[in-house]
């Protein structure tokens, strides 16, 4: 068997390959590694790498060895002092000076493998398992984009696509094709005057002819353009289309009064973990932020998860402006759309039987996910109650429950995990 290395500079990335084997290979141990780092950190973190560590046990490579086999009796000599089957007292204790104390394991031990995990190695492995549910559409209207492709070279084209290479390349071509017979019938005569000169006066007819004719043979040769218009090619490049699939995902955030900053800050670390996932799950995705109290706004990213607004709470207001905004931008045979809201549950009574029903009747039927968190360690708040009527309508509506920080990853990983094929 050939085994090939390959040892072709990688920039900073040197044993790429190696180091993709081991993650691989370790998959398991870094999975609890990563899982264990994320308890020691912030949401707001979680994009970071992190050192991990890996015991030594685990990465222990199996071997073979000769063993003598059998059953064997040796007679060893040398021994005055004992026979078998005699009993041996216990050695006593060292006398050594170290001043920590003893493990309580008789066997010795190792330090743990540390290593270092980039920032996208700790993204794959923390995101592995997860995804948009209902991704594609059953009928999704495709939006084709194009992207240039070069194709091969053509005849015209502006000059900063002019190809210098392939156009010196026949140029030279043309040079040798056009100057080829002359060159030939220069070196024929000028061999043809040699050989008369050695015979022949320098008054000789032939002689002269000769060397009109070598002086009308190089100044054509000489008049052979180097390069000509006619050499000139251009680097041709065409639009290929390239389908894709658009999708957009809405963040809905109750800022009321009623959500005391600890509730705001767990729907951050719940957004901010979400628009993470999306960015890094999806090449093309747009986000929508959408703030509410009694009324809903349309803000920014920074003005989403920074800005303090306090009042009432209106949520059927985020739910009208969320239905605006679908049917003015993001037509749903265009568009994946999904909604993620986050609320403390309070709301009015009317108002959230209005939700319900908008829900029900008019969003749930253009969006192909809607995930609803309620960030309360009470009692479940009418919005609650109301809410839970729709999955029997409609079962892509999903909706959990966080009652501390700590909640926040597994309801995440709960809303979006991977669904049975």
């Amino acid at each position: 068997m050939v085994h090939l290395i390959d040892r072709r500079l990688q920039g900073k990335n040197k044993s790429a390959g190696n180091r993709e084997r081991f993650l691989r290979r370790y998959k398991g141990q870094i999975k609890q590694a990563v899982e264990r780092a994320i308890k020691g950190r912030s949401i707001t973190e979680v994009e970071k790498g992190e050192k991990i560590s890996i015991p030594v046990k685990d990465i222990n490579e199996p071997n073979f060895g000769h063993a003598q086999g059998g059953v064997w009796e040796t007679v060893r000599p040398g021994n005055k002092e004992y026979q078998k089957g005699d009993q041996l007292q216990r050695p006593k204790g060292g006398s050594g000076q170290g001043k920590g104390k003893a493990g309580n394991s008789e066997e010795t031990s190792e330090d743990d493998f540390a290593f270092e995990l980039s920032r996208d190695e700790f993204l794959n492995v923390f995101f592995e398992d997860l995804e948009l549910p209902n991704l594609i559409k059953t009928q999704l209207k495709s939006v084709t984009e194009f992207k240039q492709q070069r194709a091969g070279y053509k005849l015209s084209g502006t000059t900063s696509n002019i190809h210098v290479l392939r156009s010196l390349r026949g140029a030279l071509g043309r040079r040798i094709a056009v100057g080829g017979g002359s060159r030939k019938r220069l070196r024929e005569a000028e061999a043809e005057l040699e050989e008369l000169q050695r015979t022949a006066f320098e008054d000789d007819h032939r002689i002269l002819a000769l060397k009109q004719e070598i002086r009308k043979l190089r100044i054509k040769i000489e008049a052979i353009p180097f390069i000509d218009p006619i050499d000139l090619r251009y680097s041709n490049r065409i639009l290929v289309p390239k389908p894709t699939s658009q999708a957009v995902m809405f963040c809905i955030m109750d800022v009321s009064g009623s959500m005391d900053q600890a509730k705001k800050d767990a729907s951050k670390r719940f957004f901010i973990l979400l628009y993470l996932f999306l960015t890094r799950a999806y090449e093309k995705i747009e986000v929508v932020f959408i703030r509410h109290h009694t009324q809903a706004s349309e803000v920014t990213e920074d003005e989403f998860f920074n800005s303090r607004e306090s009042g009432g709470t209106v949520v059927s207001s985020a739910l009208h402006l969320l239905k605006k905004v679908i049917e003015e931008r993001y037509a749903s045979s265009d568009w994946n759309t999904y909604v993620a809201q986050a609320s403390d549950g309070d709301n009015w009574d009317n108002d959230s039987i209005t939700c319900r029903n908008l829900l029900i009747n008019s969003i749930m039927p253009m969006v192909q996910y809607y995930a609803y968190v309620e960030i309360t360690d009470g009692e479940p708040q009418n919005l609650w109650e109301e809410y839970t009527q729709i999955p029997a309508h409609h079962p892509h509506f999903a909706m959990q429950k966080i009652e501390s920080p700590a909640d926040i990853y597994p309801v995440f990983r709960e809303l979006f995990k991977k669904q049975p094929k």
